[in-house]
């Protein structure tokens, strides 16, 4: 744990480091957002587009370190800790790597966001898969519905198969990256289709709890 936090907050500081290397590079209005088609359709003063995604960077390292102390089944947490903290890393990691992508963008190395993100992203949900089969109940990682939140066998069966297929959404979004204007479709329709599928299933699989519980619960009565 410690080596991880020493990792992201290195990655942070890397961050703001950066910004400042390439303050007397960019321009005063800075490229800083892309629409599907990997074409610029937004801008930023000097300073918002050099600090944001630092401090947007830092804000989210605060949250998801304060997380496992503040939740109250934190003692499952510890049991997959290393996972979690791996997911932060390269999370962490992956928005540094924007932020040096819009950065190089603005001194004249135009590297497609269309190129970067698909992959990052890819990384991201494939890791996701890693995170959520590895989860124990909690109230903030992993696929949390009102039915999974309930029980602990729902839980398992909902995450584990929620986190097989978050893998295959993550390898989809990495062919994003072979078909740059149609990337967005990579990314966003496998990931959608999860959530969706796994909410029905974690409902259908508490409905099956209960009928089994009724049902012993009946069985006991009878003998």
């Amino acid at each position: 744990m410690r080596k991880a936090t020493a990792a992201i907050t290195g990655l942070v500081l890397l961050s703001f480091i950066i910004s400042i290397y390439f303050y007397p590079q960019v321009p005063e209005q800075m490229a800083t957002h892309w629409n599907s088609k990997g074409e610029v359709d937004g801008y930023m003063s000097k300073l918002w587009g050099l600090f944001f995604m630092p401090f947007v960077i830092a804000g989210l390292t605060i949250m998801f370190l304060v997380i496992p102390r503040i939740d109250p089944r934190k003692e499952n947490i510890a049991k997959f800790r290393n996972y979690y903290d791996g997911f932060i890393v390269l999370l962490i990691l992956f928005m540094v790597i924007v932020h040096i992508q819009i950065l190089l963008w603005n001194t004249g190395i135009k590297i497609s966001p269309n190129a970067v993100l698909p992959l990052g992203i890819g990384l991201l949900f494939y890791y996701i898969g890693i995170l959520t089969e590895n989860a124990e109940r909690n109230w903030f990682i992993g696929i949390r519905t009102p039915w999974t939140l309930s029980s602990d066998r729902v839980w398992k069966r909902t995450n584990r198969l929620g986190g097989k297929l978050f893998k295959i959404a993550g390898i989809a979004a990495i062919f994003g990256a072979f078909f740059p204007e149609l990337a967005i479709y990579f990314i966003l329709v496998p990931v959608i289709f999860v959530a969706g599928f796994t909410v029905v299933y974690s409902y259908i699989e508490y409905q099956k709890e209960l009928k089994e519980n009724k049902r012993n619960k009946e069985n006991e009565i009878g003998k």
